[in-house]
């Protein structure tokens, strides 16, 4: 258990506070812990302000330490990966496409857009395939070929257009980073994230093929879901290295689609809105397994929950995000 009772100031240097402020800003952070322990879903949680970490409690569980299931949040993982090999120039951009990058991949009889599909339109989920992600997951994963089985699905509408959640568009996209780069979504992930972050990222679930699933079933400790988040936050850079280019960061949260579940935007890997006029970026896994980003604030927050257990919008995802909202948010500002 840790509570660091500092205030921050813009940029991130410490405020030596009167003890009456002291004790409300202490309290500020006591709250929200108090509120954690009402949600039997809730693990753990590790909160950063201006790059220095202000809270991490482990609820029940395992602690901020420990690489746990974030389900989900490896999309955002992925997205990141794409956006680490453009900066490397092993893949030219954003706006390379199937048919390029992967043809061999693509199987016969898949629907004749599939090989103008671009990894812009894999990472903002607008692929336009029969979504592989809620009734459809299972059939998916107990097929003999992952990649296959997405790339030959319906077209439901045009790639580019509306936004369809499924895990087999980022799944498509981990092989794409796969064949382009000849080094596996493992090796990347180890590479770009893992040795610069100082993160353990430890071996997940591979597809018959032998390719690792993009988009779900990576683990990660809260730390390090926060030093990703603080990556975002900073614009690409973490301890003063570039980790991801600027340029992609920016255009990772600006808004491409809308989610028709939650009625969060959508830009490359990440869900998009605003508390109280605050821009904020949430990687979101099954079961409540969250990063939150809100960039004015120099605020980056992971939260582990039970994987086993549903996180919905009107049930216990909307307590984390209310949790967010009415604890975290005002404890930061």
């Amino acid at each position: 258990m840790m509570h660091r009772r500092t205030a921050l100031l813009a940029g991130g240097a410490a405020l030596a506070l009167p003890g009456s402020l002291l004790a409300q800003e202490a309290g500020g952070w006591d709250e929200v812990i108090a509120a954690a322990r009402g949600l039997d879903q809730f693990r753990a949680i590790v909160v950063q302000q201006g790059g220095e970490e202000v809270l991490a409690e482990a609820i029940s569980g395992p602690g901020p330490d420990v690489p746990v299931n974030v389900k989900s949040v490896s999309k955002s993982v992925v997205a990141a990966l794409l956006g680490a090999v453009i900066g490397s120039g092993e893949v030219g951009s954003v706006d390379v496409t199937l048919g390029e990058v992967m043809p061999a991949l693509i199987p016969a009889g898949a629907a004749p857009e599939v090989p103008g599909i671009t990894l812009e339109d894999l990472v903002t989920l607008r692929a336009g395939l029969e979504r592989t992600s809620g009734a459809n997951y299972g059939g998916w994963v107990s097929s003999s070929n992952w990649v296959a089985d997405a790339l030959g699905r319906e077209m439901v509408a045009e790639p580019g257009g509306r936004m369809l959640y499924s895990t087999g568009s980022f799944h498509i996209l981990g092989a794409a980073l796969t064949e382009a780069t000849g080094q596996s979504l493992l090796a990347l992930a180890r590479a770009h994230l893992g040795g610069p972050l100082g993160i353990e990222i430890p071996a997940w679930t591979r597809d018959p093929q032998g390719y690792y699933l993009g988009g779900n079933e990576m683990a990660l400790s809260p730390r390090a879901m926060v030093r990703i988040g603080e990556t975002y936050r900073q614009g690409g850079l973490y301890d003063g290295a570039r980790i991801l280019p600027r340029d992609y960061i920016d255009a990772s949260l600006r808004p491409r689609g809308r989610s028709p579940f939650s009625g969060l935007s959508y830009g490359y890997g990440w869900f998009l809105d605003q508390i109280g006029g605050r821009d904020f970026a949430l990687a979101r896994g099954y079961g409540g397994q969250v990063i939150f980003v809100m960039p004015s604030l120099e605020l980056t927050v992971a939260i582990t929950s039970d994987p086993t257990r549903p996180a919905r919008s009107g049930g216990y995802f909307g307590d984390l995000m209310g949790l967010i909202e009415r604890r975290i948010v005002p404890a930061a500002a």
